[in-house]
């Protein structure tokens, strides 16, 4: 930890160099938690690529070096949301070909429902609630300062979130 917090500390002087090794250690934490909310490796990696900037350009605002993961991991989820968000504003011009597109689907099949399909069901609060304490391991405090959040806020929200996954899962009789 004392070689990460020098290492922050000479990337805030303008060391690319400390920067760069800073950025690889926690890559793998970020690629993660980019995937999750992303859920393709190339939008995976794009949101990589716009944290790794993000987080160089902005180094010298980070006033406590010891939360050095719970920055990245904050400008990550503010990325993906970005990223989603514009997703959502793109509007298919040609549309000629849409009877195509769900012509093999068999609409006697039944639906089967997997644990992502239930999160993305969740709100984006409560999903990076849920995503940072149990994909990410983060404790409460840890989660409230990653999503700048009071503590209690964060329990109250983690909480709504699984009655929310609970009740689905009974829905489709996949939890007792």
């Amino acid at each position: 930890m004392k070689l990460i917090n020098r290492l922050v500390k000479k990337a805030q002087k303008g060391d690319d160099q400390a920067f760069l090794k800073i950025f690889q250690h926690f890559q793998e934490d970020v690629y993660r938690m980019a995937y999750v909310y992303m859920k393709n490796q190339e939008d995976a990696l794009d949101v990589v690529q716009d944290v790794a900037y993000q987080s160089f350009k902005d180094i010298h605002t980070l006033k406590n070096p010891e939360y050095l993961k719970t920055w990245l991991i904050r400008i990550t989820i503010n990325c993906a949301i970005n990223n989603i968000n514009k997703r959502k504003k793109v509007v298919l011009l040609n549309t000629q070909h849409e009877e195509f597109l769900d012509s093999g689907v068999d609409e006697d099949l039944p639906l089967t429902l997997t644990l992502q399909d239930v999160i993305e069901l969740l709100q984006e609060d409560e999903k990076s609630v849920v995503m940072l304490r149990f994909y990410q391991n983060y404790t409460f405090k840890e989660i409230s300062q990653a999503l700048e959040i009071p503590l209690g806020t964060a329990k109250s929200i983690l909480y709504r979130a699984l009655q929310k996954l609970r009740h689905k899962l009974k829905e489709v009789d996949f939890y007792e």
